[in-house]
């Protein structure tokens, strides 16, 4: 059985985005552990961050600086109630655990926002399928390679 990191890089692939993972052995779990290992900012960290609107997972993808705001995500996708998803629907959706999951490539098809935040970078990184992998890539790419609808997700203070 393939990797968590060797799975998401045949999926990515398969989407048309050639992927090239880098480890840090010491983890990347949070945006601030990610951006400290990289050396950039925490605003270039894409979280990928499961939801469950009205009952369906929803993936967003937002700046490692941010927090997602519900009431936001909720309007974007005309919700009348949303929540964060527990590590056992996220594993279930997405088919990572928590802290590694990347924007794409997941076990179902998932709606996805992404923070426009994001787009303000010319250069963001993003989960590889493990809490020690990550991979860049610029936004536009993201963008293409998810389908995601750019969207204001982040909260007043983010």
């Amino acid at each position: 059985m393939a990797t968590g990191v060797e799975r998401f890089v045949e999926r990515a692939a398969a989407r048309g985005l050639e992927v090239v993972p880098r480890e840090f052995p010491e983890g990347t779990r949070t945006a601030a552990d990610a951006a400290a290992a990289i050396g950039c900012d925490v605003a270039q960290i894409v979280k990928s961050l499961v939801f469950v609107a009205d009952g369906r997972p929803v993936l967003v993808l937002t700046s490692g600086a941010n927090r997602v705001d519900l009431d936001r995500v909720a309007a974007q996708l005309d919700a009348t109630e949303v929540r964060k998803a527990t590590a056992a629907e996220v594993r279930e959706a997405t088919g990572y655990g928590i802290g590694g999951t990347p924007p794409l490539g997941h076990d179902t098809d998932l709606a996805v926002l992404l923070d426009a935040d994001l787009t303000r970078h010319p250069v963001v990184w993003a989960a590889a399928g493990t809490a020690t992998h990550v991979f860049a890539l610029a936004p536009d790419e993201l963008l293409s390679a998810t389908d995601a609808v750019p969207a204001e997700v982040a909260d007043e203070a983010g």
